[in-house]
């Protein structure tokens, strides 16, 4: 008998909602995306480990340019807020037509609605896992905004009713 595997387990590990930005520096495009996965990897020297589905623009342009950022969402943020970011392609719309941010040291946005801190980071390696890649990075700059609750998976989920887009790692379909 071979073991099942639940995938409700998945929503048990602790997650925050977070937004990674990048750009493409030769033409001038910028872009983001809703992850639930970011995580502090060393304090010395300081670094971030971000994932990200090959299928995406964040992906690509991540790829392209080695910069990101990172922007720790507020518990308070709208599900309006949300939708551009998780639920849209930035090659069909300009996801941060509509919100407030403002150009980093490396260049990436800095999504600074909704957000209570924002960090950047320059790629330091790269892990390919198939169809998503971890990209390792040193911390070159962060800010804290304001203070508040981080959104966590569990809140977006639970109280707000959000749901996860199909590239995301902890994706359920209703099958």
């Amino acid at each position: 008998m071979s073991p099942a595997i639940d995938p409700n387990v998945f929503r048990d590990l602790s997650y925050g909602l977070y937004i990674v930005t990048s750009r493409d520096e030769d033409q001038g495009r910028l872009n983001g995306q809703i992850v639930n996965t970011v995580i502090q990897v060393t304090a010395e020297p300081p670094r971030v480990a971000v994932i990200i589905n090959k299928k995406n623009l964040t992906h690509e342009l991540l790829s392209q340019s080695k910069v990101f950022a990172v922007s720790v969402l507020d518990e308070a943020a709208p599900m309006t807020f949300f939708g551009p970011f998780g639920f849209r392609s930035g090659r069909d719309i300009d996801k941060l037509s509509k919100v407030r941010f403002k150009q980093g040291v490396t260049g990436c946005p800095l999504v600074t609605e909704h957000a209570l801190s924002v960090l950047e980071a320059e790629v330091f390696d790269l892990i390919d896992l198939g169809t998503h890649t971890i990209f390792v990075g040193d911390v070159v700059n962060t800010e804290v905004l304001r203070t508040g609750s981080p959104l966590t998976y569990r809140h977006y989920h639970e109280v707000l009713k959000g749901k996860s887009s199909p590239n995301a790692p902890t994706y359920m379909s209703n099958k």
